[in-house]
């Protein structure tokens, strides 16, 4: 890209996460946008600061530490824009997830279809349903008033009726909203986003405009039956929620201020880097972003441009932990571990960890814990996204769709593991099939690239390019029906001197054949039993694979994954999955 293109602008990026504050500096290197350093520090937007802009400012601190300049000033405030003896910076973008879960009432007419978009609206950001009015609720109208004032919601989300469509119905519906929200303390009452009929949009205006917290109005989400339209939406949705914040927590006015306005919600700021990265490299199948933070667990897919975002707070590693055995059992998560703990140890940890979401693993045997929940929360987390995902040639959502990337971020992958053992939770979370490279943003820069982007378009591109991302390199699944131990693929790879590595792959094993980061070699693939490695079922070939810190990992565990069900006989699988992967 000519240097001509690039502003010379260094640009200051806030993450206010709900565990940890981070401060991150992009600037022009060599005529290139680089991630240049981070620093954190503890969030402070819980007891006893309940003040976002201390952590803020303490990781800043740490930041000029590491760099070695000046960004606050004197008066603790961030000098901006840069001055010429080299203080400060040009500008400032955040994001933020701190704060408590929102509590969301969705209002819409048909429950598999405006209540469904909905739901998907609510599940992009870092909310909870808590209350849903459709037509088929045969409460009586001041019933469903009592339910919403019961409900005490931070945030209505209205759909319904295609454009010209159905009025009468969602009438009844907006009038008996716009009455809970006069009813409420006026420093209670909710924002409001109205997604429906675009025809009812002055009624709306009519009815909450002076009721509702704060009222945004989008294009309708569903402007047909058929039809599922969530940008703009999505976009309304993440000002109201920057806003809520703005109404619950001290110091995001100020930052807000600092930034100029430049303050998205971390998991939406996630999901337009994704959406951006498969439009941008042309991914023909999809790409999947995976992030695991104390306040939620969020998933981005993007398939030609098109967005599945979902943020999961009920799957987050944080305060919410606490809550998980809601969706799932003691069993599922110590089914991960390579270690004999009785289930009262584990429900301990749980706990302790909830109630101290700061702290991290003491001992070997806590990081295995903590592995083994990590890979639960975000299996959990993969699944229920993805049936929202196109099915593809696979045969039921129940089945991840081939990808063209993956790119996991999140302390629960990267703070304190080898890659081997980062990319092993991949594998076991996630489930991914056929031919594939995997990164580790390790420093959790893709939400912050998303916010950036709107202050520089070229940032996002030269900073992934310019590798700050780890490589785990490529990942072949090999889909097969099969004994355990029986022989699936054989597989050669010829490297770019003319040597090859060979490997004979059996059911429910893993092979690592070596591939530095940045080389590139032939791969051939001959499949056995009608196994499926990426080319079709029984299928053979060749593909060019590219390297990374792991190599190229083949995994012939199978698609669902298969474990043991003797517990002695699955920990020691484990463990052998462990020390193949070097971890």
């Amino acid at each position: 890209m000519p240097t001509s293109l690039v502003q010379n602008e260094s640009i200051l990026a806030i993450e206010v996460g709900s565990a940890t504050t981070r401060a991150v500096l992009f600037d022009v290197v060599e005529g290139q946008y680089r991630f240049v350093a981070a620093g954190r520090a503890p969030s402070t937007a819980e007891a006893p600061f309940r003040d976002i802009g201390i952590g803020v400012r303490e990781a800043i601190s740490s930041l000029q530490e590491v760099t070695g300049g000046r960004l606050l000033g004197q008066d603790g405030n961030l000098i901006a824009p840069s001055q010429p003896d080299g203080s400060g910076v040009d500008s400032a973008v955040a994001t933020i997830s701190a704060g408590p879960i929102v509590r969301t009432v969705i209002v819409g007419l048909l429950p598999d279809v405006s209540i469904g978009s909905a739901r998907h609206l609510a599940e992009s950001t870092y909310s909870r349903v808590v209350e849903t009015l459709d037509l088929s609720d045969h409460r009586k109208p001041d019933q469903q008033l009592d339910a919403i004032l019961r409900a005490r919601p931070d945030l209505v989300i209205l759909t319904g009726g295609t454009d010209g469509g159905a009025s009468r119905s969602m009438m009844k519906m907006l009038e008996t909203v716009g009455l809970a929200c006069y009813l409420m303390p006026q420093q209670k009452r909710p924002m409001a986003l109205y997604a429906g009929n675009r025809e009812l949009a002055g009624d709306v205006q009519e009815l909450l405009g002076e009721h509702a917290g704060m009222l945004k109005i989008s294009h309708n989400v569903r402007p047909a039956l058929d039809e599922e339209d969530a940008t703009s939406a999505s976009g309304e949705l993440a000002a109201l929620f920057v806003n809520l914040r703005q109404r619950q927590l001290k110091g995001v006015d100020e930052l807000n201020l600092w930034t100029g306005g430049n303050i998205l919600p971390t998991s939406y700021a996630q999901g337009r880097m994704v959406r951006f990265l498969s439009r941008q490299y042309e991914s023909t199948r999809g790409l999947l972003s995976v992030n695991i933070g104390a306040s939620a667990t969020t998933v981005a897919a993007g398939f030609g441009g098109d967005l599945v975002l979902r943020t999961y707070p009920q799957f987050g590693l944080g305060e919410n932990l606490s809550g998980l055995l809601q969706h799932t059992d003691l069993e599922s998560i110590m089914r991960w571990l390579p270690l004999d703990i009785s289930p009262n140890t584990l429900r301990e940890y749980l706990f302790q960890k909830s109630l101290y979401p700061g702290t991290l693993p003491a001992t070997s045997d806590d990081q295995a814990i903590a592995q083994a929940i990590a890979r639960q929360v975000m299996y959990l987390a993969v699944r229920a996204a993805r049936r929202s995902f196109p099915v593809g040639g696979q045969a039921s959502r129940d089945v991840l769709p081939s990808l063209d990337l993956i790119v996991a971020g999140g302390g629960a992958v990267s703070d304190g593991l080898s890659l081997g053992q980062s990319l092993l939770m991949l594998l076991d979370a996630i489930q991914p099939v056929g031919i594939l490279p995997i990164l580790i943003d390790q420093n959790n820069l893709l939400p912050l690239l998303g916010v950036a982007a709107a202050r520089n378009n070229y940032l996002p591109v030269q900073v992934i390019d310019s590798g700050a991302f780890i490589g785990l390199g490529t990942v072949v699944s090999v889909s097969a029906s099969a004994k355990y131990g029986e022989q699936i693929l054989r597989a050669k790879m010829t490297y770019s001197d003319g040597t090859d590595a060979r490997v004979d792959l059996k059911f429910g094993g893993l092979e690592v054949l070596p591939l530095s980061s940045g080389q590139t070699a032939r791969l051939s693939l001959q499949p056995l039993q009608r196994a499926d490695a990426g080319l079709g079922p029984g299928r053979s070939g060749s593909v060019t694979v590219t390297g990374g810190a792991m190599g190229v990992v083949i995994d012939g565990r199978g698609r669902p994954l298969q474990l043991p069900s003797d517990p002695v006989r699955r920990r020691e699988t484990i463990k052998k999955w462990y020390y193949t992967v070097g971890g």
